[in-house]
């Protein structure tokens, strides 16, 4: 049945019902933000008591699947809404005291809103497809990933720095770290599917300010020649220049872009708004050629799926990152604002190089208990896609 009659069997609840279980106060779900780092100890020991904690969940027999029913909010009467209650009690996100009635009320929406966040989806309490999606992973698959990330969290338990960067890529988020506690956290965009952001171990060493962006040529091949094709005004539209191997500046007019020739010149892109890496690149050298960086494109880090990019990292909040980054040198965050305004190039460097780590963790728990759990992107969990999003 499709979405749309499904939703028009789902009715709003009389006036009349809406007593005290409707109380607002727990519409609004305070999740814990934790100040421990994804890779800390505290993190593998709550990882590891999450592990002893879902096996016990499958040896009785798991969770029930939620049926499909449309966008189920609070509010409404569903059939469906029994089996999102006891789905949620079962993985600790509502009280199994709060009943198994048809009733969508605020204690399930709170439930939903503890659900989400801790799946990485928007916490607005609306049950639609990806809510679904989660919601019906079934618990041995989510114990066999947990499993599989824990080795991964093992894997980097050792002593990683006193000033640290972890891009943790199913998550899509950053963290910096400093003396055991996060300082901060970003919100990221990764690579797509089909060009996935690598696993890797580096140290920034230069902070770019307002770029220039040469465009590899997998880009080239992949996005710039097909846009040229339906665009022939695409490389001056975006300010993009072409040079061939003695650094002469083309006419793009002299190329031909129904052939490959492109992927033998350099293009590059000339700071400012349109540039594709916006006002800053943070310069880690590694033999993926990646690296993290700003982006004109500010609205994308609103999505719940943020597999973006082309295998680099985008950071939300940049300036932020950057002011951390550069502590105790010259370049406070004055300095910071006022070379981005003034759309100059300009290099800055680190006190000392900082360790940055691109880590691929879809399972872990908080020191709080709180089981975080995200998609297999990149289906490396070996779990058969069970927990990837289809693309």
């Amino acid at each position: 049945m499709g979405f749309g009659q499904e939703e028009r069997n789902a009715t709003l609840v009389d006036s009349a019902e809406w007593n005290q279980g409707f109380d607002s106060a727990s519409r609004t779900i305070l999740m814990p933000r934790s100040s421990l780092p994804t890779l800390s100890p505290q993190t593998l020991a709550a990882t590891e008591q999450a592990l002893q904690t879902y096996a016990g969940i499958v040896a009785r027999g798991g969770w029930p699947m939620v049926p499909e029913a449309g966008r189920l909010r609070v509010g409404m009467r569903h059939r469906a809404v029994p089996a999102l209650r006891q789905r949620l009690a079962a993985s600790g996100d509502l009280d199994p005291a709060a009943g198994v009635s048809e009733v969508f009320d605020s204690y399930v929406e709170a439930g939903v809103r503890r659900f989400q966040a801790r799946h990485g989806l928007q916490a607005d309490g609306v049950v639609r497809e990806s809510t679904y999606r989660a919601l019906n992973v079934p618990a041995d698959v989510r114990l066999r990933q947990l499993e599989t990330n824990l080795g991964r969290l093992k894997a980097m338990s050792g002593f990683l720095g006193n000033r640290f960067i972890t891009v943790n890529i199913p998550a899509a988020q950053l963290e910096a770290v400093e003396n055991g506690a996060v300082v901060s956290r970003h919100t990221a965009i990764v690579g797509k599917p089909d060009r996935p952001s690598p696993v890797l171990s580096v140290k920034i060493q230069e902070v770019n300010f307002n770029p220039f962006w040469t465009v590899p040529v997998s880009i080239i091949r992949k996005d710039l020649i097909p846009k040229m094709q339906a665009e022939p005004d695409y490389l001056a539209k975006y300010k993009i220049r072409v040079y061939d191997g003695r650094g002469r500046e083309l006419d793009p007019r002299q190329i031909n872009w129904y052939s490959e020739e492109a992927v033998n010149y350099q293009f590059r892109q000339d700071p400012g708004e349109q540039n594709s890496m916006g006002s800053v690149r943070i310069n880690m050298p590694n033999q993926h050629s990646v690296y993290m960086h700003d982006t004109p494109q500010k609205n994308l880090f609103g999505e719940d799926r943020r597999f973006d990019s082309s295998g680099c990292v985008r950071v939300q909040n940049v300036r932020d990152l950057v002011t951390w980054i550069l502590a105790g040198s010259q370049w406070a965050r004055p300095q910071i604002d006022s070379v981005i305004r003034s759309g100059e190039r300009a290099d800055a460097k680190p006190v000392a190089p900082v360790p940055v780590y691109w880590v691929y963790i879809t399972a872990w728990a908080t020191s709080d208990g709180v089981v975080q759990l995200r998609e297999d992107i990149y289906n490396r969990d070996g779990l058969g896609g069970q927990v990837a999003a289809d693309h």
